[in-house]
């Protein structure tokens, strides 16, 4: 069974962000002991910081009851998928009433033409002449 789309299980997503950290402590852990003092403070205000701040995120998503996170999270990725498609609905949209515009003018403009010619006496050499068409397009009082 072939699969399209491509995302990955929370899980998943959630042991690839773990994995990654941990590199990147493991890195910073290897320079920790030359760096001075006060960056090596101003790095542990920022990291509590960070951690807090990663912790209330996963509180509001996660909420209190055990549902929460489920609904929360699909849809958020329903509405992203809406938002997503919208503006290709629209270029859709508007290129339909140009196409729509543009035959309704050819057909008024047509429409014009052979109305003045029905509804004028003239004879069979006039409609040879190349500026006919454009003597009937012109107004009466030109």
């Amino acid at each position: 069974m072939n699969r399209t789309d491509t995302a990955l299980p929370y899980s998943t997503v959630d042991a690839l962000e773990a994995r990654f950290a941990r590199g990147i402590v493991a890195r910073l852990s290897e320079s920790a002991d030359r760096i001075s003092p006060d960056i090596a403070e101003r790095l542990r205000f920022s990291r509590e910081k960070a951690v807090a701040a990663a912790r209330d995120r996963r509180e509001v998503v996660l909420g209190t009851g055990g549902g929460t996170a489920v609904a929360g999270v699909a849809g958020s990725l329903w509405w992203w998928r809406i938002a997503s498609a919208l503006p290709l609905a629209a270029l859709v949209a508007g290129l339909v009433l140009i196409q729509d515009h543009q035959a309704r003018s050819q057909i008024s403009t047509a429409a014009e033409v052979d109305a003045a010619l029905l509804a004028d006496d003239v004879p069979i050499t006039a409609y040879r002449d190349p500026g006919f068409l454009e003597y009937l397009k012109a107004q009466p009082g030109e």
